[in-house]
C-alpha cells in the first residue's frame, strides 16, 4: 500500500493559485484568438478567472453528478456543455467581462478544458518525482 504523504494538507493553496493562474491565462488567451470574448480591464480579468474557479469547485460537481445519465448516453459530449455552461455563467457574473455567442463559449470552454488539462498533467508528473516524506 502506498505510503500517504504527510504534506498533503499543504498542497491546497498551490492547486488554488496554480487554478486560477491556469483560467487567468486562458481566458486572456481566449480573448486574444476570440473575437467576442473579452474584459474590461486586468482586474475584471483576473476577478473572472478567480469566479470560473469558484463555479468549478461548486456548481461543475452538481451538474456533473445531476446530469451523469447523460454523460453517458452521449460518451462524454455532456461535459463539454457543462464547460460551456461554466463559461456562460461566468461571464454572466462578472461584470467587465463578456463572451458573446455559442461558438464564442464553445471556444472559451475550448481553451480553458486545454490549459487545464496541460497543467494538471505536468503538476501531476511532478508530484510524480518527488519522494515521499518519512
Amino acid at each position: 500500500m502506498a505510503q500517504k504523504r504527510t504534506d498533503d494538507r499543504f498542497d491546497w493553496p498551490i492547486r488554488l493559485v496554480l487554478g486560477w493562474g491556469t483560467n487567468l491565462l486562458a481566458l486572456w488567451l481566449a480573448s486574444r484568438l476570440i473575437g467576442s470574448v473579452g474584459y474590461r480591464d486586468f482586474a475584471a480579468l483576473a476577478i473572472a478567472a478567480a469566479v470560473l474557479a469558484i463555479v468549478n469547485l461548486v456548481v461543475k460537481p452538481i451538474l456533473t453528478a445531476v446530469s451523469c445519465l447523460l454523460i453517458i448516453a452521449t460518451l462524454g459530449v455532456a461535459l463539454f456543455l457543462i464547460n460551456m455552461a461554466m463559461v456562460a455563467l461566468t461571464a454572466w457574473l462578472v461584470p467587465g467581462f463578456a463572451v458573446g455567442g455559442f461558438w464564442s463559449v464553445a471556444g472559451a470552454a475550448l481553451i480553458v478544458w486545454a490549459a487545464n488539462v496541460l497543467v494538471q498533467a505536468a503538476a501531476q508528473r511532478t508530484r510524480k518525482k518527488r519522494k515521499p516524506l518519512t
